[in-house]
């Protein structure tokens, strides 16, 4: 092992099930330059530590992190850890200090050293200079995927804690050529890189991108791999089964089906009208924003409630797009103009403006319900609706489902299969 890197270090995280494919990523990154190799938690609790020790057979030059997430038991899973062949072991903050002071033991009496990882620690300064005094080697300041996914960011707590304390930091969550720079910049001496090279098509030349910010010190950008907090610029970047995915098989419009091929993302503006009546649904342009979406509730029958004029009205105010449940007409004129508008059904009969209903209620459009400013987004696979109080959360796991699907095609390109990538029959449901 090379215990001796001069700092910073690239620590490469391999979050996978798969053994296989995490193999193949460390042999990539490890040509791109990768100094330490960890098998990420997935990977050790779906493969077990054969993992540790498959690794370090392949890498006996490297260090290998075990990431086993120590909260219990403190001597038992490093000596375990440490007989597999792990070289680095990490112990939760949160852990108990009989367990740390325990897992520094079988540290010492096995010859490997402990990293402490701070995620969900209330008080990380505090419990930095605690972890120190007892013996640890490292101390991690990590903001979790779950939580990343909601926007926190590990390098802003760097600062408050590299001038804490003398052992070396290490940093987890996020982290890309855009953010690593930063990080070595407020203390940080090992960067640890999950998705920014594990998701990457070529992970050996992601490698050489990161190693290269370290060097240089200077951010390169990157539209993926790091987590947004406008889901607009995330929502022009993946698809509706994204979203779909990134919300457990939820929140698509049953039945509502796009006239063309345009996009249309937007905050909701909700109508609800009768069967056939447009007073409302055009009443509600005069009161949408530019980016709006008007996602209207007519029963799912009846005649037109929304045509051509409308749609005019609504590329003068900017308006993103529309939502119909129930039925439009002028479908040549409104493809002409692009504009992107879904419906139910297609009527050439107009209805009535009677002024029946209300805006910007609660409804129900393609079963499933919309209140105002929750996102819409609607392409050739059908509408989503994301609820507005999770929509960064929503948005950053569909772009995390868009990235790890850009690799899993780059290894079927490669000449393998989705059966065989996946291992689907290995992972399919056991039956008692």
């Amino acid at each position: 092992m090379d215990m001796t890197s001069k700092f910073p270090i690239l620590q490469v995280a391999l979050d996978f099930v798969n053994l296989k494919r995490a193999v193949q990523i460390a042999k990539e990154s490890v040509a791109g330059g990768a100094d330490w190799i960890e098998a990420g938690t997935p990977l050790i609790k779906s493969e077990g530590l054969n993992s540790v020790r498959k690794i370090k057979k392949l890498f006996p030059e490297k260090t290998i992190v075990a990431d086993m997430k120590v909260i219990d038991t403190g001597r038992y899973e490093v000596e375990s850890a440490a007989k597999a062949g792990a070289d680095v072991v990490v112990v939760l903050g949160v852990a108990d200090d009989s367990t740390v002071n325990e897992a520094v033991d079988a540290a010492n009496n096995y010859g490997c050293e402990i990293m402490v990882d701070l995620m969900n620690v209330d008080d990380i300064g505090k419990r930095a200079i605690e972890v120190e005094k007892m013996g640890v080697d490292y101390i991690c300041i990590h903001v979790s995927i779950d939580q990343q996914m909601r926007g926190m960011n590990p390098v802003k707590e760097l600062a408050r804690i590299s001038k804490k304390i003398g052992i070396p930091l290490a940093i987890a969550g996020g982290m890309n050529t855009e953010s690593v720079a930063d990080a070595i910049k407020g203390g940080a001496s090992i960067i640890i890189v999950g998705g920014a090279i594990t998701k990457a098509e070529n992970a050996r030349i992601a490698t050489e991108r990161i190693k290269k910010v370290m060097k240089e010190k200077r951010p390169l950008k990157s539209k993926l791999y790091k987590k947004y907090t406008d889901p607009r610029k995330i929502f022009e970047m993946v698809s509706t089964a994204n979203i779909s995915d990134a919300m457990h098989r939820k929140g698509d419009m049953k039945n509502i089906k796009g006239l063309s091929d345009f996009k249309l993302i937007g905050t909701a503006v909700t109508v609800k009208t009768y069967p056939g009546d447009w007073a409302k649904p055009i009443e509600a342009i005069d009161i949408s924003k530019k980016g709006d979406v008007i996602v209207i509730d007519a029963g799912g029958t009846g005649n037109a409630v929304w045509g051509e004029l409308a749609s005019c009205s609504c590329i003068k105010k900017g308006i993103s797009g529309v939502v119909i449940d129930g039925s439009v007409r002028d479908i040549e004129e409104i493809r002409r103009m692009k504009f992107p508008v879904y419906a139910r059904n297609i009527s050439p009969t107009a209805g009535e403006p009677k002024g029946m209903g209300e805006i910007n209620i609660p409804i129900i459009c393609g079963g499933i319900s919309v209140r105002q400013g929750d996102w819409v987004v609607g392409d050739s696979d059908g509408v989503v609706v994301i609820p507005k109080e999770k929509v960064v959360e929503i948005s950053n796991r569909a772009l995390d489902i868009f990235e790890k699907e850009n690799r899993i095609r780059e290894e079927i390109r490669r000449g393998s299969t989705l059966s065989k990538v996946m291992e689907i029959k290995r992972w399919e449901k056991v039956k008692g």
